[in-house]
């Protein structure tokens, strides 16, 4: 199924401050959460918003992931930044201040603890760029 096809009547979801959405995910912090078109946010994933979260049109991100703007371990904070078209694999967890550049792939169970650019696959704990995507 083609991505134009799968998104055909995507619909924002209703997301209400710390409970599931139909699809099983939830956001803390929701008026810190910027939603573009045609995500698709596995179960399971926790998106902790207080600092910034922009999730933008067509990023992907798997099953059972952590998206945290605040780190209370270390007390980072920081607006993460998943771009047009991002992957991110089931398992992962992105720190605060990360951004996840247009197109590229964080492979699943990840570690994002620093920027990573466009058109490149990353994985790994921590998560590092294997190789480029071409166009």
């Amino acid at each position: 199924m083609s991505q134009s096809n799968r998104f055909s009547s995507w619909k924002y979801p209703e997301i209400r401050e710390g409970e599931p959405t139909k699809y099983n995910w939830v956001v803390q912090n929701l008026d810190g959460l910027q939603l573009g078109f045609a995500t698709d946010i596995g179960a399971f994933t926790y998106i902790n918003a207080k600092y910034g979260v922009i999730i933008e049109e067509a990023v992907q991100i798997g099953s059972h992931c952590s998206l945290y703007s605040l780190s209370t371990i270390d007390d980072k904070k920081g607006k993460i930044h998943l771009k047009k078209n991002a992957r991110i694999g089931s398992h992962s967890t992105i720190l605060p201040g990360v951004s996840v550049g247009e197109n590229s792939i964080i492979g699943a169970h990840s570690l994002v603890l620093e920027d990573i650019p466009d058109n490149v696959v990353a994985y790994g704990v921590p998560a590092k760029v294997v190789r480029s995507i071409d166009g």
